[in-house]
């Protein structure tokens, strides 16, 4: 038998064992199925998807449609790692009945073992969430959502007032039953506080090495993204593959233009039969 699906329960115990987790951002099935390779612990498909994949501005264009059919394309291609799907925006700020139903809709149509929500002021929503027996996962520090709401993508939690309202958001989440926390473009001091405070994993972007754990989104680590986008501090590029993809089009479209592909090595030779 091969290595069995990660589960909450075995994310809480690699908390308290000081074992780092690894997730990351997958959208379709060769990024899925890369991460899987990889080793990683948990895929996320992000709302990022709408910068990243639909060429958006603000994750806040992403339907609950479109993370129903990334998450149906993810869950056909992994077979470890735990699969999140976010809630896009407006899905689980109204009556509980409607919440779950976009809770389910991600579960049962796309195949998510979990869900994450954003903010401090969704408790209702998780409690619903959980109730129906979908683990959920909190969002606090920046929140891409509400980036319009904040004024741009700050670092949270600089003053004293800031890093204990975090502390008492992170707690609340917790007792209202999120299993774990991401923690994004929070200090590190603060996010050291709030990891050391709870019960629950906390996953970080941004937010230091003290986290349970860390996620970046795919196209940052390996470095696709051909687009011309404001540098992110807090990102590890570890290939180059948009340089490498350019250039191997490139070649693809000089080699076609000047008649060297395709050589007759690429070309199918006729049969014995086909000769006569």
């Amino acid at each position: 038998m091969g290595e069995r699906r990660k589960t909450i329960k075995q994310l809480a115990q690699m908390k308290r064992a000081a074992q780092p987790i690894a997730m990351m951002t997958a959208y379709d099935y060769p990024s899925a199925v890369l991460a899987e390779q990889a080793g990683a612990d948990i895929v996320l498909i992000g709302d990022s998807l709408a910068q990243v994949v639909q060429g958006h501005t603000a994750t806040s264009s992403v339907t609950l449609d479109d993370v129903v059919y990334h998450t149906r394309i993810v869950a056909r291609a992994v077979r470890t790692p735990l699969i999140v799907a976010d809630m896009p925006f407006g899905t689980y700020h109204g009556s509980d009945d409607r919440t779950i139903d976009h809770v389910v809709a991600l579960v049962q149509d796309g195949g998510a073992h979990a869900v994450k929500m954003e903010g401090a002021d969704v408790c209702g929503a998780v409690r619903a969430a959980v109730r129906v027996g979908v683990p959920v996962f909190g969002h606090l520090g920046v929140q891409p959502q509400s980036v319009h709401r904040h004024g741009g993508y700050f670092v949270q939690g600089k003053t004293v007032h800031d890093a204990e309202q975090l502390r008492e958001d992170a707690l609340r989440l917790q007792e209202a039953g999120a299993c774990a926390i991401v923690l994004e473009l929070v200090t590190a001091h603060v996010a050291q506080e709030i990891t050391e405070a709870l019960d629950i994993p906390t996953i970080g972007i941004g937010s230091g090495a003290c986290c349970d754990g860390q996620v970046l989104v795919f196209h940052d680590i390996v470095g696709y993204d051909p687009l011309p986008h404001r540098p992110k501090s807090f990102v590890k590029a570890y290939a180059a593959a948009a340089d490498v993809m350019r250039d191997a089009l490139k070649q693809f479209v000089q080699d076609v233009r000047s008649g060297a592909f395709p050589s007759p090595s690429h070309a199918h030779a006729p049969s014995e039969e086909e000769k006569r």
